[in-house]
């Protein structure tokens, strides 16, 4: 009985630890609604923390909710964040300076979109489908995929897709838990 109730208690003190420690990092969290489901993003601001304060603003303003992904390249990326939906816009933020690093483009990494000019990054982002290398140093990663990489595999193909799908909500995940007590 002894050894039971010492290994319960610390099987609860590890379990308490887990949860404080994912608690203490929704707000780091983003989650796209997608018509298939919700992708959930694990946000860097150890990494970007100017493209990450970026993409929280614009996310909590809801200027993400109902654009499209407007570029999808099979085996390399899908690209959204214009709310034209042609690749040529941005919100009405300031462009950002590059903040790159050495960590690598893997699959389900997130990327700052940008014209040739290193500091242009403003509101477009894009997820890669498997291993981006090519683009390390080059461009700023802000997140990584935790979960839904399925969904972004289940995007349509094309530059722009036929009938493109949509970030239906993009909630920031501090946000999202208040959202789900209140409702």
């Amino acid at each position: 009985m002894k050894k039971f109730l010492q290994i319960f208690l610390v099987s609860a003190f590890v379990l308490g630890i887990t949860l404080n420690a994912k608690a203490q990092n929704m707000d780091d969290i983003l989650y796209i609604e997608l018509e298939s489901g919700t992708v959930a993003i694990e946000m860097k601001p150890d990494l970007a923390p100017q493209h990450v304060e970026r993409i929280k603003k614009l996310a909590n303003a809801g200027f993400y909710d109902g654009i499209v992904f407007h570029r999808v390249i099979d085996g390399f990326m899908a690209q959204t964040g214009d709310p034209t939906g042609t690749g040529t816009g941005g919100s009405m933020e300031a462009d950002l300076p590059a903040e790159f690093s050495d960590t690598n483009f893997g699959r389900g990494t997130i990327g700052m979109a940008r014209t040739s000019d290193p500091n242009s990054a403003n509101s477009q982002f894009f997820i890669c489908f498997d291993d981006c290398s090519f683009l390390n140093g080059q461009y700023t990663i802000w997140g990584q995929v935790i979960e839904g990489m399925d969904l972004v595999d289940g995007l349509k193909r094309g530059e722009p897709p036929r009938n493109p799908d949509k970030m239906i909500k993009v909630t920031v995940g501090a946000n999202e838990s208040k959202a789900a007590v209140n409702e």
